[in-house]
């Protein structure tokens, strides 16, 4: 026997009440002034200069182009929206970020089953212990600055 769609969907549940006072005392959330402007920024700037680890293309990878694999870009993307929002706590923001993001992402990002598993043996993407993350420069107006869309 063959059960329409509309058998199938639940009952309409009792209407939604809005209580008007709930957020009286609650200020609006200020819109956060961005720091950097773009994804590509964030790394260039920032990202590769504060997780520094030795790049072997063995046991860590990375891609100086990293702006040619979309999941990197998603992922990279999410540190710096991510990274934006929690500076802004000035108690345990930014240890939440090393925490939940940088650290989860990032030994996503840097495994050699990651995704930039494909280029772990190009020159370019290995440094020395100590040095930033490779980087080389992505095609211009690839990444606009969000800050002049404001």
């Amino acid at each position: 026997m063959t059960e329409s769609l509309s058998q199938l969907l639940p009952e309409p549940g009792p209407e939604l009440i809005i209580d008007d006072n709930l957020a009286v005392d609650e200020e609006p959330e200020e819109e956060i002034e961005l720091q950097f402007g773009s994804v590509d920024e964030f790394v260039r700037d920032y990202l590769r200069h504060m997780y520094k680890r030795r790049i072997d293309g063995r046991n860590r990878v990375w891609s100086a182009r990293w702006w040619e694999v979309g999941e990197a870009i998603v992922r990279l993307e999410a540190l710096w929206r991510s990274w934006e929002y929690l500076r802004q706590d000035p108690s345990t923001g930014m240890s939440v970020w090393w925490r939940d993001h940088a650290d989860y992402h990032l030994a996503i990002l840097l495994s050699p089953d990651g995704p930039f598993a494909e280029t772990a043996d190009e020159p370019e993407n290995t440094n020395r212990r100590g040095d930033p993350l490779p980087y080389l420069p992505p095609p211009e107006g690839l990444f606009a600055d969000v800050r002049d869309a404001e």
